[in-house]
């Protein structure tokens, strides 16, 4: 990515002047030359070339290194960059431009190599204290490996079909229907046959490249092939107004042995063809400046770009250039300030609903070289601070020219990630809906085994409230249509002959969907009282282990024969971990009791959940054989007493001992509140149950739709006078999910019919009740069809059952006699 900077400011500042001047001959001055160009490429074989002839002057061979490096860096070869520095510091440049420490440590955190990059930027800090990009720089080294393994909920996707060989970036939406792309490209086939010395290839042009329905992508072609928009010169980074009628560009011209700038042009579109760019006036800007990457309000009043100008705060700059009316120049261009531009380089802006800005930073710590970035203005005009918007959208290496579809979370960036030669390619990225299911089975805590027809009821806190139950084989399930986000709930499992068993489940603060696995221990009545042993705990552990809820339902039976008593939950720790550690522990290990006792029906106003930490050791109230040594009743485990113990086993085991959770009555005042009146058992949902008429609807191809219910769910139908009753496969499998169908209503014997995510084709069921107004039909056999493309098609056959009926074309109203 750094190579196309062309298209904005962009010249670089030698970080060392050179060491040497030769009076009469110098090797490198053609490389030099050209590196002043930025023709790296040339620069770079010239270079080679000169150390040869150099061999026996040291400084000038360290200056031609580091020369080298920085043409590998300019051009992307981060991993030769990386080499080429560490020669450079062998020779000790730092000590005169502290700077290439912190480009060395870029370099390595850009090659994976993080802790290395870590120190670097650390001894970046102890030369440049004052410099934040030192500590920043470390921390998010550091913090690299964990962004990677839990990356954010964008998905991401390189656009094969659309990138070449060379480089494809800045991209920008081409159409109202958001399925057409203009880029910046490269690639050969480009207008001109000179190369850019800079990368090699060829100079940049616009392409457009269109994705059909089926997301398919057509080869990409020239914008303009007239040399009217593409021409010899660079063009690039394009922007398109809101109506896609004029399109703002970038164009660098190449002319030889004239100076020239870059400049933000404008092209008008007519039909397929654009005129001939102009370009935009801004007050104190002239054709000699370099500036691009342009990005527009709505009304096209307000034009942020990319800049190296006078007033700015480190490199390149994004400024904002406002006008009055679009037949006016704008206005004399203002820096954003440094809440979002940085010491470093900030580019590639673009501006979504005009308040939100995306650009592309390798002054603000980030994960590699050029990080792509957001912040927002608010009613007072100023910038938040930026948020990186960490991996997938970044990598280690350059991720820039971000665009969003302006009301959906998707769109496409460039990047040069996964590729040695640092060529960028274009990416294409969504946020997928987060969407989650329930299920797991339901066991018999005594023999294992599986429990069928065991109820399962999901109760969420926005108050829905579903019932299914458990198959042959012990499962059951919630689907999609059945969990919604930033929800809790209550999973109640019953069974006749077990105890009722309790679990809470959350989707609040999920970010990603979620298939939650939640298997089940029935615990059936006992006839006689459970004892209650110790609860114990694992190093650093609070989650209840399984074998003491089982201890627990003593404690249970007793809360409920002694409805009047309150307790007291105290847990303990061990001595090991700092008191603040160890009093959250304990609190955590006696509330996570609490919550047990509370999902199982205690009210939680008779329980008291207290974490003692360390400070209660434990006193034997009997003797306890520990691998062989008796510890006597009446010992107090403190960290001393422990600490004395002759063996590391006997350490740990009394370490266990400590780990504990405690119970006492508290008081026996407690005034039970009064009994719930139990809930029916089932709701039935009726439309109009009085009611001999519904209203139906003509679709487009002419069919009656209107709306029935199947086992209590409202489902559209589609009557169609001839066919017989009818479902999707789509239909058949929602139905399945939902209990609605399954192995006990199918008709026949053949339950291989029914297969994980699939029905064959034909199978046939039997639905245990279809009520359409007030009449309902029990037993109605459907066949599920793979070609169907309504959901539910029923026909005569099924409602003459029904009785007499009738459509009312002129009232839209099914009538039934």
């Amino acid at each position: 990515m750094i190579k196309h900077l062309q298209l904005i400011v962009f010249f670089i500042l030698l970080l060392i002047a050179p060491a040497v001047l030769h009076a009469q001959r110098n090797p490198a001055k053609g490389a030099d030359e050209a590196f002043e160009r930025k023709q790296y490429s040339i620069a770079l074989d010239k270079y080679k070339k000169a150390f040869g002839k150099v061999k026996k002057n040291g400084p000038e061979k360290d200056r031609i290194n580091y020369r080298m490096a920085e043409c590998y860096r300019l051009t992307g070869g981060f991993k030769r960059a990386e080499a080429g520095y560490k020669k450079v510091l062998k020779a000790g440049f730092q000590e005169r431009n502290p700077e290439i420490l912190l480009v060395y440590a870029d370099l390595l955190k850009m090659n994976g190599k993080y802790q290395e990059a870590v120190d670097f930027y650390n001894q970046y800090s102890e030369k440049v204290p004052e410099d934040p990009r030192g500590p920043a720089g470390a921390a998010i080294a550091a913090a690299i490996e964990e962004w990677l393994k839990n990356p954010s909920r964008f998905e991401v996707t390189q656009l094969k079909k659309v990138n070449s060989k060379a480089s494809d970036f800045a991209p920008a939406w081409a159409s109202n229907n958001y399925n057409e792309i203009i880029f910046t490209s490269t690639r050969d086939g480009s207008t001109g046959k000179d190369k850019d010395g800079w990368t090699s290839q060829s100079f940049s042009d616009l392409y457009t490249a269109r994705a059909d329905n089926n997301n398919k992508w057509s080869t990409p072609t020239l914008l303009d092939d007239t040399e009217t928009v593409n021409t010899k010169a660079n063009e690039g980074a394009p922007f398109l107004n809101k109506s896609f009628n004029t399109m703002y560009f970038t164009r660098c011209n190449n002319l030889p042995g004239q100076e020239s700038g870059c400049q933000i042009f404008a092209s008008s579109r007519s039909g397929r063809s654009w005129s001939t760019p102009v370009p935009v006036q801004i007050k104190g800007v002239d054709s000699l400046d370099i500036i691009g990457h342009p990005s527009l309000s709505d009304d096209e009043l307000i034009m942020y770009f990319a800049a190296d100008r006078k007033g700015g705060f480190g490199g390149k700059d994004i400024w904002v250039a406002m006008r009055d009316n679009k037949k006016q120049p704008f206005n004399r261009p203002l820096n954003i300030g440094p809440v979002v531009n940085s010491k470093g380089d900030e580019v590639f802006p673009f501006l979504r609903n005009d308040s939100t800005l995306f650009f592309a930073s390798n002054g603000h710590p980030g994960m590699g070289g050029y990080d792509i970035f957001v912040s927002t203005i608010d009613s007072a005009g100023n910038w938040g601070s930026p948020r990186n918007l960490k991996h997938p959208i970044n990598s280690v290496n350059d991720d820039f020219s971000i665009i969003f579809h302006p009301e959906e979370e998707r769109g496409y960036f460039a990047s040069n990630r996964e590729n040695s030669r640092g060529v960028d390619n274009l990416y294409y990225f969504i946020e997928p809906p987060v969407l989650f299911k329930l299920g797991g089975t339901v066991k018999d805590e005594k023999t294992l085994q599986l429990i069928t027809d065991a109820s399962v009821k999901l109760i969420g806190s926005n108050g829905t409230s579903v019932t299914t139950r458990t198959n042959e084989k012990g499962y059951y399930l919630f689907v999609e249509s059945q969990l919604s986000k930033n929800t809790t709930y209550d999973i109640i499992v019953d069974k006749e002959g077990y105890f009722t068993r309790s679990l809470v489940e959350t989707t609040v603060g999920l970010e990603f969907s979620k298939d939650f696995v939640l298997d089940v221990m029935l615990e059936p009545i006992p006839q006689k009282p459970i004892p209650l042993p110790d609860i114990l705990y694992d190093l650093g552990k609070w989650e209840l282990k399984p074998q003491y809820e089982d201890s627990l339902q003593g404690l249970i039976l007793t809360l409920e024969q002694n409805p009047t008593i309150i307790i007291e939950l105290a847990s303990h720790t061990d001595s090991r971990d700092v008191d603040e550690r160890n009093d959250i522990l304990s609190q955590r290990r006696a509330q996570s009791v609490v919550d047990y006792l509370i999902i199982r029906g205690i009210d939680p106003e008779r329980l008291v959940a207290k974490g003692y930490g360390e400070r209660v050791p434990r006193t034997l109230d009997k003797d306890v054989e520990l691998n062989g040594m008796t510890l006597k009743s009446g010992t107090v485990l403190t960290e001393a007493y422990i600490n004395s113990l002759p063996a590391n086993e006997l350490k740990e085991a009394a370490h266990q001992l400590n780990r504990r959770t405690e119970f006492s009555v508290l008081s026996k005042d407690f005034v039970p509140k009064a009994a719930n009146k139990p809930m029916a058992n089932a709701v039935i949902i009726e439309i109009n149950p009085d009611d001999n008429q519904i209203d139906f609807t003509i679709a487009a191809d002419g069919a009656f739709e209107a709306i029935c219910l199947i086992d209590g769910v409202s489902t559209g139908f589609t009557y169609d006078r001839n066919a017989k009753a009818a479902i999707s496969l789509k239909k058949a499998l929602e139905l399945l999910q939902k209990g609605t169908i399954n192995v006990d209503n199918l008709v026949g014997e053949d339950k291989s019919v029914i297969q994980v995510g699939n029905i064959a084709d034909g199978a046939v069921f039997s639905l245990a009740e279809l009520r359409i107004a007030d009449k309902v039909l029990k037993q109605v056999e459907v066949v599920v069809d793979h070609k169907a493309i309504k959901p539910f098609v029923i026909g005569q056959s099924v409602l003459s059952r029904m009785g007499d009926f009738e459509f009312d074309t002129k009232n839209k109203k099914l009538i039934f006699k």
